[in-house]
């Protein structure tokens, strides 16, 4: 999912919808289940590698790094 996430910032927005859908076509639905995915959008948000956005809709990016952080 992060993988997913990262190949489409700056792209397209996400929602956890979009990540949803595109997991269960990608592993099968016996494989992944949305339940399954909410724990790992859960996770992802928990960890700080993915934060919601609100751009007229909540959509799940990575965060962004200030002018000034350092690497």
């Amino acid at each position: 999912m992060y993988q997913m996430v990262a190949e489409y910032a700056g792209k397209k927005n996400l929602k956890a919808g979009d990540l949803t859908k595109a997991m269960i076509a990608k592993h099968g639905e016996e494989n992944c289940t949305k339940d399954d995915c909410k724990q790992a959008i859960r996770i992802l948000m928990d960890s700080g590698r993915c934060v919601y956005a609100y751009l007229g809709g909540s959509y799940i990016q990575i965060p962004h790094k200030e002018g000034s952080a350092p690497e």
